[in-house]
């Protein structure tokens, strides 16, 4: 098990401190920014442990944002419970429904590799959203609308602010703990190359499944704290294909298979969009494949590999 240096917990923990202060200083649209990028923190890091360290890179991850997202409004609406309640049983159950869901694909999809897979949980991703719009019972169409959580004593946008800070330092956490444990080895092995990692004896079989499971839990309850953000939601609102593209771009511009860079992409990302073009909205999506088409070309593995890159021919003179 690596150690981590103390100047890097020190500079975690400074971080940590400084986002939690944040709400105290900041304009609110200012809040809600640091909102958005908790929430793509939150997401990409989700995503991570299974694309970065197993390498299997899901194209529908956003199907678990909407059972997430669903699981907890069905539930708060039908059992009616007390509106804290209910946001903590439902948040729960958002995660525990994208797990099951999880279970029951992953024999078969996780049988696929490479593009084969991602284009499977794509189609998934599609099939949910379907459901999820044309299925009376689940109340797509119409849309479901939540009870207001909040405390009296915080805004909505700073009570949010916290959940999602809540979730994205402990995927971090999380993230740092798998990365360097026996199961992140065996994923480390699995994307380098499955066949010979299962000769060496790992279990690929049950990492896989395990990490697309807790995967899958982790963007549940992202996705069901998103819903109760919105207050009111459809299955346009959660199943957006723009979350898996996301995902997967905030991971690429960081620096897939590295611990910070997800974090840093999406930063970046989250920054150029909202604050440098915050008042520009169309180009939002032009910028988005500006960037996809500029780090296939000038920084396949990254800004983290781009400093590495640099470190390396620095150190070879």
């Amino acid at each position: 098990m690596r150690r981590f240096p103390p100047l890097a917990i020190a500079g975690f923990l400074v971080v940590v401190a400084a986002l939690l202060a944040l709400p105290a200083f900041a304009m609110p649209y200012h809040v809600r920014v640091g909102q958005l990028f908790l929430l793509s923190t939150a997401l990409v890091l989700a995503w991570h442990i299974l694309g970065g360290f197993a390498g299997y890179w899901s194209f529908g991850h956003t199907a678990f944002v909407g059972i997430g997202a669903f699981a907890a409004g069905l539930l708060h609406f039908h059992l009616k419970l007390p509106p804290m309640t209910g946001f903590v049983v439902g948040t729960l159950a958002g995660g525990l429904a994208s797990a099951a869901f999880a279970a029951m694909l992953a024999y078969p999809v996780l049988r696929l590799r490479g593009i084969y897979f991602a284009i499977a949980l794509l189609g998934v991703s599609q099939v949910f959203g379907e459901l999820a719009q044309n299925v009376d019972a689940l109340q797509g169409a119409l849309g479901i609308t939540l009870p207001d959580v909040v405390p009296d004593d915080l805004r909505p946008e700073v009570f949010f602010y916290y959940c999602f800070l809540a979730l994205a330092v402990g995927y971090f956490v999380l993230s740092a703990w798998m990365r360097d444990s026996r199961l992140g080895y065996g994923l480390a092995a699995i994307r380098e190359d499955e066949d010979t990692a299962r000769m060496l004896g790992v279990p690929t079989e049950r990492f896989k499944i395990a990490t697309f499971v807790l995967s899958a839990a982790m963007t549940g309850l992202v996705g069901a704290v998103y819903a109760y953000s919105l207050g009111y939601f459809t299955a346009g609102s959660v199943f957006r294909v723009d979350f898996s593209l996301n995902m997967i771009l905030h991971a690429l511009l960081g620096g897939i298979g590295t611990l910070t860079g997800p974090v840093i992409g999406a930063a970046l990302l989250v920054f150029i969009t909202n604050v440098v073009l915050g008042r520009l909205l169309d180009l939002h999506l032009l910028v988005t494949g500006v960037l996809v088409i500029a780090l296939v070309l000038l920084a396949p593995n990254g800004l983290l590999g781009v400093v590495r890159s640099w470190r390396e021919r620095r150190d070879g003179r």
